[in-house]
């Protein structure tokens, strides 16, 4: 049973854009490799990350839309990627998705499309993900004090928050919000910010003499300063997601507890596979949500197996699909359909089963889809 999702609304609640280059071989396989979380940017010798779940789900949905036999070798796909271009390449696939609105993450470095090129290659409507860190990291580059910075990165949060869909942040990933969740004292931001920017000084002066690399320069990682940004985007009253990258949710707990009822959700992205933990987050925390398409393309034919886990737990209102796609065009096809089909198989399943009422999957299946994201984000 599959036709119980309504293809026609389908909010991708976290994607980034798509490589605006010709793709070769390896730099498609290293693409894989960051969408199947595997380490490295290369296969071991005689090896292929084609031979991923995802690897093999791409070669599953996507070589139809190119006009190729479904599960053709990773040769003739990418020979036809070629053939047809870049960009006429990225609009096929786009469209076929059935996603009606990107909400697009454009805190990655490197040539990927930002929210208008996605719109114009779906044909679907695109806003922009405001990652923190990376703003953070803008403000920086132009405060030459402490204190302009920190006056200068309140008014950023702020500004963006006016137009935003949502931030972002890496936080959880980099360093974690345990033991100390809590907003840190002013001495101690400012204390933390100098350290900071002078250690962003010294990498500067040594690349203008040869010693040292250019930008970028060190990444947004002090502990202080990390609570620091997230409090003032929490005080904007904007969602707020956190990308996990196989961190325990858990690690979330005490943060969540400090910012319930301030009028910030938090959204949980990518935690597989932690899964469960982020839906119990879910289950426990009004103002939690858990993602729960990044999962879906990195575990293929699996992802319907990962899902009824991941509903096991969290109440349905608070489950919203993203597929966290990025570099390939091809990623956002795999998240989507992947999303339906193990949706399809789940629900359908329970139906037939006498377990749910039919009318009841689809409200639940419209609800994942695209309902609990228009709500959390304000979209129409």
């Amino acid at each position: 049973m599959t036709d119980i999702l309504p293809v026609a609304d389908l909010v991708d609640q976290h994607c980034h854009g798509v490589l605006r280059t010709e793709l070769g071989l390896g730099t498609f396989e290293a693409r894989l490799a960051t969408a199947a979380a595997t380490a490295g940017g290369q296969p071991a010798p005689g090896t292929t990350f084609f031979d991923t779940q995802t690897g093999f789900a791409v070669r599953r949905w996507c070589p139809p839309l190119l006009g190729l036999e479904p599960h053709c070798p990773p040769a003739g796909y990418l020979a036809r990627r070629r053939e047809l271009g870049v960009l006429e390449t990225g609009r096929r696939l786009l469209r076929a998705t059935g996603v009606s609105t990107y909400l697009v993450d454009t805190g990655l470095p490197g040539d990927l499309t930002g929210p208008a090129e996605i719109a114009v290659a779906s044909g679907a409507d695109a806003r922009e993900l405001v990652r923190l860190e990376s703003l953070a990291e803008q403000v920086a580059d132009t405060s030459g004090t402490v204190e302009s910075f920190l006056a200068n990165l309140a008014e950023a949060v702020h500004t963006a928050a006016a137009s935003a869909a949502a931030f972002t942040s890496v936080t959880a990933a980099r360093h974690g919000l345990d033991p100390d969740p809590g907003l840190p004292g002013p001495g101690t931001v400012r204390g933390a910010a100098g350290r900071w920017l002078a250690g962003r000084e010294a990498e500067r002066r040594a690349a203008r003499t040869g010693g040292g690399p250019r930008a970028p320069y060190t990444a947004l990682d002090d502990p202080v300063l990390l609570r620091h940004l997230l409090w003032t985007a929490v005080a904007c009253g904007r969602p707020l997601q956190f990308h996990l990258h196989s961190t325990d949710p858990q690690r979330l707990a005490g943060f969540a507890a400090a910012t319930a009822g301030l009028g910030s959700d938090l959204v949980l992205l990518h935690s597989y596979p932690y899964h469960r933990h982020a839906a119990q987050l879910a289950s426990v925390h009004p103002h939690v949500y858990a993602d729960v398409g990044a999962a879906l393309a990195r575990t293929g034919a699996r992802a319907a197996a990962v899902l009824a886990e991941v509903l096991e737990l969290a109440p349905f209102g608070k489950l919203l699909f993203s597929s966290g796609a990025q570099g390939l065009p091809e990623l956002h096809v795999v998240g989507a359909r992947q999303f339906r089909e193990a949706l399809g198989r789940v629900l359908g399943g329970w139906v037939a089963d006498g377990a749910w009422s039919r009318s009841d999957a689809t409200r639940v299946a419209a609800m994942i889809a695209s309902g609990n994201a228009r709500r959390v984000y304000g979209l129409t």
